[in-house]
């Protein structure tokens, strides 16, 4: 299968190149090489590979800096998305389209089903909505939406690798302990896109996490234990939880963004482990490369 995949020097365009399935043609492209803000040249580009599939992992992911560039934001998650669908659907090519638990206000206590009214608390939330919207209408609702959150790898800038480093550096750390999801290793996303890319039957918004439930604090505190069992970290340190408000940022952030995956494990046909076991093996992987 002839398969497009955008954003592919992100955390996930670079899972999914390596978890491909073999046989399958991939035409992985950076944002150096497709600007999905620029029209003409997703046009271009679906007009000289002509897909089958297209995977759309290009994102603007500065959750912060986002409540200062809406409009930046906007060209790209909302523009650049319908930009890709719309050609998507000229080529007859399938399109599978990543979004985020950030669609959410967090204000639940029970995770959110696909079909739950969004109600996003931010500029990039507001923006990955829009861009869903978007890709739906081009497509006549014939794409499929994949939300997820908390992802992380070996490679790329993410939440682990910044604790491990900062583990190193100082003496303690303060974590935020009041908003809760679910850590998600981002191989585990690109193997449940492949599963859905075999069934070209399947449409509509759905959700892909690993399993289990955490705080920012669980988090850090997980990847404390399991760096240092590994002897990535020499020496634990002190990891202090705090509440939201005392660690202000430019954009307020779902207070519980865990995601409802009934509907996709069953299509599927497999659970995702849980979020602990996945990064325990990507710290091993994150050790193997850093030798």
């Amino acid at each position: 299968m002839k398969t497009i995949i955008t954003g592919a020097e992100g955390q996930l365009g670079w899972e999914l190149q390596r978890t491909a399935p073999e046989g399958w043609q991939i035409i992985a492209l950076s944002r150096a090489e497709l600007d999905i803000t620029d029209s003409a040249a997703v046009a271009s580009v679906f007009e000289r590979y002509r897909p089958d599939l297209v995977i759309n992992t290009a994102a603007y992911t500065a959750v912060d800096k986002a409540e200062k560039e809406k409009d930046k934001a906007h060209r790209v998650n909302v523009d650049g998305a319908a930009h890709i669908a719309r050609s998507a659907e000229k080529s007859s090519a399938r399109l599978i389209h990543l979004s985020t638990d950030f669609v959410f206000d967090g204000t639940k206590s029970q995770p959110y089903l696909p079909g739950e009214k969004p109600n996003p608390v931010s500029v990039y939330g507001m923006s990955k909505l829009l861009g869903e919207q978007s890709v739906m209408a081009e497509t006549a609702r014939k794409a499929l939406i994949l939300r997820t959150g908390w992802v992380y790898s070996s490679h790329g800038s993410n939440f682990v690798k910044t604790m491990l480093r900062l583990m190193t550096e100082r003496e303690n750390i303060s974590v935020v302990a009041d908003q809760v999801g679910t850590p998600t290793w981002a191989r585990g996303i690109a193997e449940a896109i492949y599963q859905f890319a075999s069934n070209p039957d399947i449409h509509g918004i759905y959700h892909w996490t690993d399993a289990g439930v955490g705080s920012w604090y669980d988090f850090a505190e997980a990847i404390q234990e399991e760096g240092h069992q590994l002897g990535i970290l020499p020496n634990p340190i002190p990891i202090i939880p705090v509440r939201t408000e005392d660690y202000p940022t430019a954009a307020r952030r779902p207070p519980y963004s865990v995601l409802d995956k009934t509907a996709t494990w069953e299509i599927l046909g497999y659970t995702a482990p849980h979020w602990r076991k996945s990064l325990q093996l990507m710290l091993k992987e994150f050790k193997a490369n850093n030798k």
